[in-house]
């Protein structure tokens, strides 16, 4: 994907990843290095993206087995509270003991409950079978992880296999419910083999966006050979990643054949032929962006959910003051966006993050010491006084040296 910074690269694969629930993973290509340098290898591109699918396939499971463990959370609490299910009088007990659980009359109650020391970083399968690779990035904390996992298998081994250490802990009933229902789950989530799955869909459908492939270009117009660690070094090591290797994680080996990987950059100072010839034919399609328009960036403030403006209103609103844009002048905000990016520096839709924070500087500090209740309306007035000075110096900012 080639087109200048801002105008949405990024956010077109991030989104195209969550339509398809696939693990998605966004590196910038300056941050690797030659195989030989200090500093992390391109396969650990392929071990982060082992660890969202992780996640992701973790998340998966849980919310699939919420609905189990929740009915395992009452029983659990039945069994604090009067002991292991029984018949006769136990029962009747219990009965009544469930519908006082049932009615909240016993939230205050404090328990005892046994909490795994190491709750939530179970890895499915009681976390087997870790891999110990060594090598690769020293600061992922993955072998370190690996390490002290396997040592601590060691020591506790002496014959017949004990649990996970415990706490125990004293918490109202309230409190203890969220916990069991985590302990529970992580019981569940040992049956199902969620190392084999996070493989499967890290092979199948996973996504690595690789930013400012462009970085790690030299023109060819200079004869010198680069002496750059992260330049066309990273180039070379990228050719078998996308081309399909077998990489080693600490989730077993992973297979990049039919991984889908999408580079991106702006290209302002070299060209997308000054890159390998070989990792050229590894990215067929090519896609040109173009620059956002005045109109792309009035809908980026009023489309989204989550927009500027909005932002910009919830944030006044903590101080108790009701904050309105015109619609003239949202349109005025896109325009001298637009103007900006043609006349001083083409940076996309980030632009429009500098011109509202100019408008909104004083209104921000006004707002702490306004009545309670009262309003403000950003009017096309107000926006062209407080960008007034940006556009008069931005012409005259390319002749200073």
């Amino acid at each position: 994907m080639i087109g200048p910074t801002g105008c949405g690269k990024t956010e077109v694969a991030r989104r195209m990843a969550s339509l398809s629930d696939a693990p998605f993973l966004k590196v910038e290509a300056t941050k690797f290095t030659e195989v030989g340098y200090h500093g992390r290898d391109v396969d650990q591109i392929v071990r982060d993206l082992m660890d969202v699918s992780m996640a992701l396939t973790k998340k998966r499971q849980t919310e699939k087995l919420r609905g189990e463990a929740k009915g395992l959370v009452e029983e659990r609490i039945l069994d604090i509270l009067i002991g292991p299910d029984g018949t006769g009088t136990n029962k009747s007990s219990r009965d009544s003991f469930r519908s006082m659980l049932r009615d909240g009359l016993l939230e205050d109650h404090e328990l005892e409950v046994d909490v795994p020391e190491n709750l939530g970083q179970g890895g499915g399968k009681d976390g087997e079978g870790a891999v110990v690779a060594f090598g690769g990035d020293a600061s992922s904390g993955m072998n370190v992880q690996a390490m002290s996992d396997l040592i601590r298998k060691l020591g506790g081994g002496g014959g017949q296999r004990r649990g996970p250490p415990t706490e125990r802990k004293k918490m109202a009933i309230s409190e203890a419910r969220e916990v069991i229902l985590e302990i529970e789950l992580e019981k569940l989530l040992e049956k199902v083999d969620l190392k084999k799955e996070a493989v499967a869909a890290a092979e199948e459908s996973g996504i690595v966006f690789i930013d400012e492939i462009d970085k790690i270009c030299s023109s060819r117009d200079y004869n010198s050979r680069s002496a750059d660690a992260s330049a066309e070094g990273v180039q070379r090591d990228l050719l078998p990643l996308v081309e399909g290797t077998t990489i080693s994680t600490k989730y077993g080996n992973v297979n990049t054949d039919y991984m889908l990987f999408i580079a991106s950059g702006a290209f302002h100072a070299v060209k997308p032929s000054d890159m390998l010839p070989e990792l050229q034919g590894r990215l067929p399609i090519r896609v040109e962006l173009n620059g956002l328009t005045e109109e792309d960036l009035y809908k980026i403030l009023t489309e989204p959910e989550a927009n500027l403006v909005r932002q910009q209103i919830e944030l006044i609103k903590t101080e108790g003051v009701t904050l309105s844009f015109e619609d003239d002048a949202l349109r005025e905000i896109a325009k001298t966006a637009a103007l900006l990016n043609r006349t001083v520096e083409n940076i996309g839709a980030r632009r429009l993050h500098t011109v509202m924070e100019r408008i909104m500087e004083e209104i921000s500090f006004q707002a702490a010491e306004m009545e309670k209740g009262d309003d403000v309306v950003v009017t096309k007035k107000l926006v062209k006084e407080r960008l007034s000075d940006v556009l008069t110096t931005s012409d005259l900012s390319k002749y200073i040296l």
